[in-house]
């Protein structure tokens, strides 16, 4: 499994979209949640955006990729097999989409339509694998979902 779980939360660590693709009990959710954050918000902005992660998280076998972008941290942790730059890219895709979807979005946004969000990282990585990341195809089907919800309503 490449990807083993998506992580969005905010400065202080508050999750606001955790998807787990690896079988795990909700307190080593949380216990790893803490550490992730503890990781990455202790970090200066000036240092690279991937780590590798510490023995509760899985080792030397697992690497801890992220971005922060104003209130959120992005975070994606992976095996040691997958690409630093690759995984950057696609959480920009990620970034990108959810813009366009909420326009301009923001922690409220994941806060209020977690529904939606979620919607969004499934037609990009399912089952700890990637999908997509063409940004117009992306797009594309969540508009034809959003045209289907509407006429079904």
């Amino acid at each position: 499994m490449a990807i083993k779980a998506t992580l969005i939360f905010n400065n202080t660590g508050k999750p606001r979209i955790m998807q787990w693709y690896q079988q795990m009990d909700v307190r080593t959710q949380q216990e790893t949640l803490k550490e992730i954050f503890r990781l990455v918000s202790n970090r200066p902005e000036s240092a690279c955006n991937f780590l590798e992660g510490s023995a509760l998280i899985g080792g030397n076998d697992t690497k801890i990729i992220y971005r922060h972008y104003a209130t959120l941290y992005f975070v994606f942790v992976v095996d040691s097999s997958e690409s630093e730059l690759g995984i950057l890219d696609l959480i920009q895709v990620l970034v990108e989409v959810l813009d366009k979807a909420f326009v301009n979005v923001c922690e409220l946004d994941l806060i209020f339509r977690p529904d939606d969000v979620s919607s969004i990282l499934s037609e990009i990585v399912s089952g700890g694998m990637v999908l997509e990341t063409n940004l117009p195809n992306i797009c594309d089907v969540l508009t034809a979902k959003n045209e289907i919800n509407l006429r079904t309503r």
